[in-house]
């Protein structure tokens, strides 16, 4: 999914006030973690991962495979966490983070 820089930027401010739905431990990405990140966009369609501790590049690499696992858009990512999106046209909008922030 192709963003515009003010749609990433809005999604960022967004993300800036969730709080981490998923956290990975030192097993890493567990088909358990996979299923809960896959459910978790499903209803709020933009979540806050917190990543494992390890280098830049070892995040990176691990932020870039959870977006992929999940067909979801990595939009941002710095230190620890992560932040996904993957749009639901049939979200609730009691649940979705996009409905409940926007302007």
């Amino acid at each position: 999914m192709e963003l515009d820089n003010a749609t990433i930027k809005r999604l960022r401010g967004i993300g800036h006030e969730l709080k981490p739905i998923v956290m990975i431990g030192n097993k890493g990405v567990t088909p358990t973690i996979a299923e809960e990140i896959d459910r978790a966009l499903s209803d709020h369609e933009l979540i806050k991962v917190k990543l494992p501790a390890g280098t830049k590049e070892e995040r990176d690499v691990i932020g870039a495979e959870l977006a992929a696992a999940a067909n979801a858009t990595l939009i941002h990512s710095i230190g620890r966490m992560a932040l996904l999106l993957r749009k639901n046209p049939h979200a609730n909008p009691k649940l979705s983070n996009l409905a409940r922030h926007a302007q």
